[in-house]
């Protein structure tokens, strides 16, 4: 493989912490894989999701735009990226790279409202559509609870080993209410599925330069590791979630979200069920599946190692963050609190030397970052919001987080919240150096008011469209 043209592999998860990771200060589970990438790569300490939905997320980090550019801002709403627009695959496909994903992927809307408790659900339309966008080969597994609801790659070999009718009954279990324990062995694990089929194409490799992407699908809910990565987990400390019960009223987002659907399943809200065992079940099992992701993370490296040497470059980062219980929520949702947007990102590449940067960053940064390793560059006319994190204009005075109705934009010291929700405008600012866990809204305080007004004034003018020339 020529030296301009190396291996690139790109490892993601869903709904991943940063403090769950030993190199972000992480304690409650050992992750010495994922440490060891760290110790040989760039780790950034302020890097930030495009959105916290997982479907602009991952549009945003394929096309480094933010949402309100490529368009996708939700989660259920149907706004497919066309197949002619440039994407981290097509772009490497055409500087001669052989692209291999293996795990989620979800561009598309899944159709939630046609799922069933008793049934798995065919699943080849948005295999054709995830394959049209420049993959060469395509390993399906597209979340764990679609999984049980859709008859993707992993589902059928699932079934095929005995396992799938178990795993649908343990996620549609009202009951468990999304946190249980694998129902089958820790092999057949969805994240232990990607992390092995990975390892399988990466081995089988043939010649030319090989683009891989590792897409695990935890920790995002359900909570299901195995039962035996249980005892991985320190629970001393593993903490407990914070809480400040006198933060939010009625003029606040997230006291909608907590309360604006009383007894009701949502997620970003609680249900009166949630007792202190249930938030302390909820974090076990996270923390658990971080281990397991660990494990994977660590043989998907010593593959992609082996097989490539030192001409690899590697990039590690979730979609967005987990609420874990703090403020008294789980998931994502519309939240606009750094446990959500704040990420963990890796990156190591051939001639960059290791340490850690502060510098203000985004997941829209990718694209442009991992196609010049490759040896590409980005169109004049084609639009991107991302920059090369190596490059000379590395890092942004401001970065957005988007999402339909939801906008965040912050300077790393100061965040500017505007949300439409739950049929309320909302406008919250937040101080987040004096106010880390982002308690107060300091929207309306006069001493923050140029503050305020230069947020508003940069999220306005990122969200017009372009002048015309």
């Amino acid at each position: 493989m020529s030296a301009d043209r190396p291996a690139v592999l790109l490892i993601t998860t869903d709904q991943l912490r940063r403090d769950t990771l030993g190199c972000y200060g992480g304690r409650a589970v050992a992750t010495p894989n994922l440490d060891r990438l760290a110790a040989t790569a760039l780790v950034h300490d302020r890097a930030h999701t495009a959105s916290p939905w997982c479907l602009p997320s991952r549009s945003s980090l394929i096309t480094g735009c933010y949402p309100r550019t490529h368009g996708a801002h939700s989660n259920f709403r149907d706004r497919r990226l066309s197949p002619e627009r440039p994407n981290l695959y097509s772009s490497l496909q055409q500087l001669g790279y052989r692209t291999t994903h293996v795990g989620k992927c979800h561009y598309a809307p899944v159709p939630y409202g046609a799922t069933s408790p008793d049934a798995t659900l065919p699943y080849e339309e948005f295999h054709r559509y995830y394959r049209s966008l420049g993959i060469d080969q395509l390993d399906l597994q597209d979340d764990k609870q679609v999984s049980v609801w859709f008859r993707d790659d992993y589902a059928a070999e699932l079934d095929a080993a005995g396992h799938l009718a178990a795993y649908r009954a343990s996620v549609w279990d009202r009951e468990a209410a999304k946190v249980f324990t694998f129902p089958g062995p820790a092999e057949w694990h969805p994240d232990a599925w990607v992390g092995r089929r990975a390892v399988e194409r990466i081995q089988a490799a043939g010649e030319g330069p090989q683009f891989f992407w590792v897409s695990i699908s935890g920790p995002h809910f359900p909570f299901d590791p195995p039962a035996e990565y249980l005892d991985r987990v320190d629970v001393e400390a593993m903490g407990t979630p914070f809480v400040d019960e006198t933060e939010l009223d009625e003029t606040r987002m997230h006291w909608w979200s907590l309360h604006g659907a009383p007894g009701r399943w949502i997620e970003s809200g609680r249900n009166d069920r949630f007792d202190a065992d249930y938030w302390h079940r909820l974090r076990l099992h996270y923390h658990a599946n971080v281990a397991l992701i660990d494990d994977v993370v660590g043989d998907v490296l010593d593959a992609a190692e082996q097989r490539f040497g030192d001409d690899l470059v590697v990039a590690f980062t979730p979609d967005h963050g987990e609420m874990l219980g703090n403020h008294g929520i789980w998931g994502k949702g519309h939240c606009y609190w750094s446990d959500v947007l704040e990420v963990p990102l890796l990156l190591r590449a051939p001639g960059v030397a290791p340490g850690r940067t502060d510098r203000l960053v985004s997941l829209v940064d990718l694209y442009p970052t991992l196609l010049a390793r490759a040896g590409g560059t980005v169109a004049e006319d084609q639009p991107l919001d991302g920059r090369d994190l190596l490059g000379p204009d590395a890092g942004h005075r401001l970065v957005h987080s988007e999402g339909e109705g939801f906008a965040v934009v912050t300077d790393g010291r100061y965040k500017l919240v505007d949300a439409q929700a739950h049929g309320r405008d909302f406008v919250e600012l937040f101080d987040l150096e004096q106010d880390p866990h982002e308690v107060r809204n300091r929207s309306g305080d006069p001493a923050l008011a140029a503050v305020e007004r230069d947020l508003q004034a940069a999220l306005t003018r990122a969200l017009l469209p372009a002048a015309l020339p």
